[in-house]
Order: C-alpha cells, then sequence, then structure tokens
C-alpha cells in the first residue's frame, strides 16, 4: 500500500478509535446487583433473590435490598432489561433499580488566590490557623456560587473593578433616591466607602490583580443604599 494512503487510514481509525474511547467513557456501566424494595420482610426477599437466581446481599436499610446476580455480566454498556422487569412483575417487589458504576472525581488542586494582598488578609488564612478555614472550604467547592448577597450599608461602587463581574443589580436598591443605583454618594471627604468595603470582604473577584479575595468570591453581590 502506499505510504500516501496509508498515512489517512491510520489517521482515521486513531480519531474513530478516540471518540469510541470517548463515548465508552461517557456512558454508564451496568452491574450485575440491583437494589429492591420488597414488602414482606427478610424471608420473602431471599424467596425472590432464589427464585431470579439472585444472592441476597442483605438488607440496606427499611425494605431495601442488595441483589447480585452471578449469570449477569459484572460490568456492561446496556442494563439487563429482561431481568428488570421479571423482578418488578413480582407483586411483593415495589421497586428495583440495576446499580451502574459511579465514577469517582478527582478534587482539583487547590492554589492560593493570586491577588496581591491576599497574604494582608489574616482572617481568611494565617500560619497560626486562628482564620475562617476558606482555604479548607475553596477547596472543597464552597466558593459562594450560586448565592446571592446584598450589603444594607451606604452602597456600593458597582463599577469597581474587583466587584464589577460579580455585580447584581437584581439584588440593589437605593432607599434614598427609590431607585435600583446603590452608588454610593461621594463627599469632598469621600468618606461613604464603607458599604464598598463589606462587598469586597464578601465577594471581591478572586485572581485578578487587584487589592485582595473574598471570602466567597464566586457569589453575587448588590447593594442597598441607606444613606
Amino acid at each position: 500500500m502506499d505510504a500516501r494512503v496509508a498515512l489517512p487510514i491510520v489517521w482515521t481509525g486513531l480519531v474513530l478509535l478516540t471518540a469510541e474511547l470517548k463515548w465508552i467513557d461517557a456512558a454508564e456501566i451496568f452491574t450485575n446487583t440491583w437494589a429492591v424494595q420488597i414488602n414482606g420482610g427478610p424471608g420473602e426477599a431471599d424467596r425472590i433473590a432464589r427464585e431470579h437466581g439472585f444472592i441476597n446481599q442483605g438488607n440496606v436499610f427499611g425494605d431495601y435490598y442488595h441483589f447480585r446476580h452471578h449469570a449477569v455480566e459484572k460490568r456492561a454498556l446496556s442494563g439487563h432489561t429482561g431481568m428488570h422487569i421479571r423482578l418488578q412483575k413480582e407483586p411483593q417487589v415495589l421497586w428495583a433499580e440495576q446499580q451502574v458504576v459511579k465514577r469517582r472525581k478527582k478534587r482539583d488542586i487547590f492554589e492560593d488566590p493570586t491577588d496581591p494582598d491576599f497574604s494582608k488578609q489574616w482572617y481568611l488564612s494565617n500560619p497560626t490557623h486562628q482564620d475562617l478555614n476558606t482555604k479548607a472550604a475553596w477547596a472543597q467547592g464552597y466558593t459562594g456560587r450560586g448565592v446571592v448577597v446584598t450589603i444594607l450599608d451606604d452602597g456600593i461602587e458597582k463599577d469597581h473593578p474587583d466587584l464589577h463581574s460579580n455585580y447584581d443589580p437584581e439584588a440593589s436598591y437605593d432607599v434614598n433616591d427609590g431607585d435600583a443605583d446603590p452608588q454610593p454618594r461621594y463627599t469632598q471627604r469621600n468618606e461613604n466607602r464603607h458599604g464598598t468595603r463589606c462587598a469586597g470582604e464578601v465577594a471581591a473577584i478572586a485572581n485578578n490583580g487587584i487589592c485582595g479575595v473574598g471570602v466567597a468570591f464566586n457569589a453575587k453581590i448588590g447593594g442597598e443604599s441607606e444613606q
């Protein structure tokens, strides 16, 4: 075979094999075990298991039992429909489900935020561990995602570079002017910054090279101005 012809064929084969492996990895893998809910107690569970070729692995809790079938493949890409139907035809079987393999996902390795002032935020992390234990919470995925917080203070700077992408206008209101804009009223003394500081402690953006990081840096933040 001409090498110019062979190379595209080999390449096509590799692409198809890669696609097939990805599909297999994403597909459910069925086991030879069933979770079965049975009315009638352990004796009835033993009878049903025996009549259908199962081994009753025991009671899980309540009236739920763990069945294993020696004649069913331990790992398969499709469920055993026939066995499932036969089980559910039993009057005492209230529910049955063939079990699938649950893949364990390795947690991402957590790295400290790169924000320049993170090292000064002693309440988030310090060598003596007299802190809020935030790094352990972040490593487990608790970063405020899906949470909305409203700061009731002197307003917040919604366009602040460490807050803008987390800002939620629907969580904001200006009591003084009766509108949805919580922007602080600036004075010569520039004193209305407390709300913005509080908002930053809650939801300052992480890893953006600005200031520090919020304790819930993926939370949405809003403000209500009352002054």
